[in-house]
């Protein structure tokens, strides 16, 4: 027997998930991982889920909750799932921005939240972080647009923009917008010794290290990175300890298990790159380079949260990252970050007040699109 549950596929960005009204899921929530895991096709040893709506690649095996704000400064709560591939684990403890930027559209098609025609502000709750995010987008006939002239690297065509605002995103997964209290860290790593890193916590924790204290350029495709085990194998063990040093987790087993956080990344300057569509990006066309792994993969543009924090660690002056970017004289000004899809622009508003950083709101321009309304198949047990 499989049990039709209502649903709808959207794409956020540049990740794609289910999405359901929290109202048509079990009340008794320790219900949801089986219905998230059996609708995604998780566990796949194969890593394909072609027995679930998955896509056999992180951005792809999404799950999003929607229902009734429970906070006055909010319009809807959003409940964010990372389903992993080929293991039995979801996680529930970070954000996805990319499928944020659908949130407010899928409320208003839903009746969710009531709009006239025009320009929209939705303010989403984020249970996760217990974050505040205002999108801001078109509304034409009382539904969400999607047509419009705005591209974005890693999906062909254009759409109508999304403006997602993080309202006061610091501190997200430890409550610190520095975990440590320090710009700059030397972690012990096991196997590897002493490794300079920068932790940070804005919208989402990442680590952030040097490309070339891994070896490499920076400029690295995915597919390069993957087929490369020491390298993978490097940044895994460098994001255990950063977990354990950020307090997310308390020891290597719980770091193990706890996959969303903190993410990690590997940063460098402005450079020529060759993309994933062959096209060549020029160092002028951009602040600097960087490259995300999520799940054990090397993410083929850039998790949009994990920017916010890149974005932000770029104003904050001592971090490897503000080592990296370009300088400017003008800190409110956009980033402009080199990935393996294209350039991805970010902007971060980074105060410094009585001698503590403070991140006041970050910024980005998405698209999104409904791709398919009606129910999911969960198989029973």
């Amino acid at each position: 027997m499989q049990t039709k549950i209502p649903a709808v596929f959207m794409r956020g960005g540049t990740s794609k998930a289910i999405v359901f009204h929290q109202k048509d899921l079990p009340t008794d929530r320790a219900a949801w991982d089986r219905i998230f895991l059996t609708a995604i096709g998780t566990p796949d040893p194969y890593g394909r889920q072609l027995d679930g709506m998955g896509g056999g690649i992180s951005s792809l095996s999404k799950i999003c909750v929607v229902g009734p704000s429970s906070r006055q400064d909010a319009d809807i709560d959003f409940t964010f799932v990372q389903v992993m591939i080929k293991d039995k684990l979801l996680d529930y403890t970070s954000n996805c921005g990319n499928m944020s930027s659908a949130m407010g559209p899928f409320a208003i098609d839903e009746g969710l939240v009531k709009a006239g025609d025009g320009d929209t502000v939705v303010r989403i709750h984020n249970t996760n972080t217990q974050k505040v995010i205002h999108a801001r987008f078109p509304v034409v006939q009382g539904i969400a647009e999607v047509n419009g002239d705005l591209e974005i690297p890693g999906v062909a065509g254009t759409g109508a923009p999304v403006r997602l605002e993080f309202l006061d995103p610091g501190g997200a997964t430890t409550h610190k917008l520095l975990p440590t209290g320090n710009v700059k860290d030397i972690l012990q790593v096991p196997g590897l010794g002493p490794v300079e890193a920068s932790m940070v916590d804005v919208a989402n924790a990442c680590v952030f290290v040097r490309a070339r204290d891994l070896g490499l350029t920076g400029t690295e495709l995915p597919d390069k990175l993957e087929a490369n085990p020491d390298v993978m194998r490097k940044m895994h063990a460098i994001r255990i300890a950063a977990s354990i040093a950020m307090g997310i987790a308390s020891h290597t087993e719980d770091a193990e298990k706890n996959m969303g956080n903190p993410g990690i990344g590997f940063v460098s300057g402005p450079q020529d790159a060759t993309l994933l569509s062959g096209a060549v990006c020029s160092a002028s066309q951009v602040d600097m380079t960087a490259r995300m792994v999520s799940k054990g993969q090397v993410h083929r543009a850039l998790p949009l949260t994990r920017t916010l924090c890149m974005a932000a660690a770029a104003r904050i002056e001592g971090t490897l990252v503000h080592e990296c970017a370009r300088t400017t004289d003008n800190p409110d000004n956009e980033i402009r970050i080199s990935m393996p899809s294209g350039v991805l622009v970010a902007a971060a508003i980074v105060r410094q007040k009585n001698g503590q950083w403070n991140v006041e709101k970050g910024a980005f321009l998405r698209t999104q699109r409904r791709l398919f309304e009606g129910r999911v198949l969960v198989r029973g047990d």
